[in-house]
């Protein structure tokens, strides 16, 4: 029989998975719940009280999304998820300039999240954009020099993320924002990982396109924004109404914007004290961890990466058997959820050139608020005795 997550609770299961998604908080939950019942109007329902009520709410959302940005109100509108808010400031960018009779010279790191890879992907095959590559070094961090060099050569259009979802590093992007604005390209930045973690000012940042996920801040699934610096800047990509200023159509998800603006607000208020926290319990995991387990690396920039991150590497023993030790207890990842069950390597990985050893022995650690001290106790002893009984089987094998 399948264990539910109350039965898992039970038994002290850890849930460190927090990249993927994170666990919503239930303040955003409890401010959801009328928006789901008797304040169930159509906020674009002009005629009578009840759309006059869902609109009222939208727009108080609206404010405090762009009060967490460091935007107005104006520059946010409300998608699905970071993943659509992607494709519609890639591909709308990309249409907006064949309008103008000119195609997209776009640039990225290969360690982008696939959002922004694939549909940067299908601009090329439509022959809409060429791509040229940002390199990376072998923490994963960008070449701003070589971006500079890229926009002087006449790149128009540059994807940097915010925070990598895998290795956790947070990129300069305020500085290459800087540089494309004095070359006149366009940014977009897929900030799903890093708003509501770190301070993000969008109208002193000089990124055109911003994403934001409700599910990675402690909000609902299903509901992000796209912060956009000029609407009419992106062609529409769907069609069937005026919603959203004309670039993304479609009745608005009342409950889930009521719950993001809610979210957005709560990492406002209390982004500082938790972040803080959270790197407590980060660096007391990775100094249990490499303590007792032998072999051990840790990925990506340590310097400038995210509280809650922390992605390592075990020589010669492989994650799946891992994961496969501690999964009814214990909630970590191989990667990156948008590729879980793909038997292909991590494109994160490869692009950093991690050799096969180390990306076969890779997990994600991803830490939330939600977590204490215990939690920390338990799921490193946990992990180093799971790595143990690993490596003596890949041994006696």
């Amino acid at each position: 029989m399948q264990r539910g997550l109350g039965d898992m609770m039970a038994n002290r299961f850890i849930y460190l998975d927090n990249h993927a998604t994170t666990p919503m908080d239930p303040r955003v939950l409890k401010s959801m719940l009328p928006w789901m019942g008797s304040s169930f109007g159509n906020a674009h329902s002009r005629d009578h009280a009840l759309g006059d009520q869902s609109a009222r709410a939208v727009e108080a959302a609206r404010a405090e999304v762009a009060a967490l940005v460091g935007a107005a109100p104006d520059n946010i509108i409300f998608t699905s998820g970071a993943t659509e808010s992607a494709n519609i400031a890639i591909e709308g960018f990309c249409l907006k300039m064949k309008q103008m009779g000119r195609k997209v010279r776009m640039a990225l790191p290969p360690t982008e999240h696939l959002a922004a890879l694939e549909t940067c992907h299908e601009m090329a095959r439509r022959n809409l954009a060429e791509i040229n590559w940002i390199a990376v070094d072998s923490l994963g961090r960008v070449d701003v020099a070589q971006i500079e060099t890229l926009c002087r050569d006449g790149i128009n259009f540059i994807c940097i993320m915010g925070a990598n979802n895998e290795i956790g590093n947070i990129y300069p992007v305020d500085v290459i924002g800087k540089i494309s604005a004095e070359y006149g390209a366009a940014v977009f930045c897929d900030g799903s990982q890093a708003i509501g973690k770190i301070p993000f000012d969008f109208d002193k940042s000089h990124v055109d396109y911003l994403a934001v996920s409700g599910h990675k801040i402690y909000g609902p699934k299903g509901i992000g924004s796209l912060v956009i610096r000029h609407t009419n800047s992106v062609c529409p990509t769907r069609f069937g109404g005026g919603h959203e200023q004309n670039v993304r159509p479609g009745t608005l998800n009342v409950p889930g914007i009521v719950g993001l603006g809610v979210a957005c607000r709560l990492r406002q208020e209390e982004m500082g004290k938790d972040e803080a926290r959270i790197q407590t319990m980060r660096n007391r995991m990775q100094m249990l961890l490499s303590e007792r387990v032998s072999s051990l690396k840790v990925n990506g920039d340590s310097i400038s990466r995210l509280a809650g991150n922390l992605h390592v590497a075990v020589g010669g023993v492989p994650n799946d058997a891992v994961i496969a030790q501690v999964r009814d207890r214990l909630a970590i990842s191989t990667g990156s959820a948008c590729s879980s069950g793909s038997d292909a390597p991590s494109h994160v990985l490869r692009g950093i050139g991690l050799a096969d050893e180390w990306i076969h022995g890779a997990l994600r650690i991803g830490i939330g608020k939600f977590n204490d001290e215990q939690d920390i106790e338990e799921s490193a002893d946990a992990l180093c005795k799971a790595i143990e009984r690993v490596r003596k089987m890949c041994v006696t094998a």
